[in-house]
């Protein structure tokens, strides 16, 4: 991964297209060498989650040639590599296991490294859904969440309500976790843990604790697609 950070970091200090049309060999490296890693946590997280059997790089991916249409910022290229493995691929709209990989020059996303599990949309429909199950059996979530911090991921505090959702009581035994805006598990991750061997595997190995979060997010995120389609999920 040295290869793949060292290369973002001189894009991001030479964002334009001159540029990356000069280093093209550079990117096309370490595009292969993120994309062989990203290969090892596809299958490392096939191995213990069924949901994602299947799945190849091009779904789970991203390019890094920015949309710019109806964006001020005029960069033609993003300065991170991720891969998002959730079921059905990317475009699903299912919760997923999220890998990525920054510049390391700046704290939060994009610049940090990141492991990252969850919904990160925080949909009004699927927000309702994953609070009423955690209000009716809210001992689930609990185990998952506990499981999760174990390895350093957690829910994060800047998309926390101040007040109680409408609809929910404030004097329940898990309302603390009906104030979050999005049910997504976050966690930076160092070089030394980057730089280290076996990375895919060591990732896969946090990803596994976080299965049962993930199944509880994917059961509120189903059931409402299965709504929005009239049953026919």
């Amino acid at each position: 991964m040295k290869q793949v950070v060292s290369f973002l970091r001189e894009l991001s200090l030479n964002n334009e297209r001159g540029w990356f049309q000069a280093h093209k060999d550079d990117y096309l490296e370490a595009l292969e060498r993120f994309n062989a890693v990203a290969e090892e946590i596809i299958r490392g997280i096939e191995a213990f989650d069924p949901s994602i059997r299947g799945l190849g790089l091009k779904d789970c991916t991203y390019r890094i040639y920015r949309d710019l249409r109806f964006s001020k910022d005029k960069r033609p290229y993003k300065t991170h590599m991720g891969v998002y493995v959730c079921p059905g691929g990317k475009k699903s709209g299912m919760a997923g296991y999220y890998f990525h990989v920054g510049t390391g020059l700046e704290d939060g996303y994009p610049g940090s490294h990141l492991l990252c599990v969850g919904d990160y949309r925080g949909e009004r429909e699927v927000l309702r859904t994953i609070r009423e199950d955690i209000e009716a059996g809210g001992d689930d979530f609990d185990a998952a969440m506990r499981s999760a911090e174990g390895v350093g991921l957690k829910l994060d505090e800047d998309y926390r309500m101040k007040r109680m959702p409408k609809g929910f009581r404030e004097d329940g035994p898990w309302a603390d976790y009906l104030m979050y805006k999005c049910y997504c598990l976050i966690g930076a991750v160092d070089e030394d843990f980057l730089f280290a061997p076996n990375l895919a595997e060591r990732v896969c190995d946090v990803f596994r604790s976080t299965k049962p979060f993930l199944d509880f997010v994917n059961r509120a995120i189903g059931y409402v697609q299965e709504e929005k389609n009239g049953g026919m999920f």
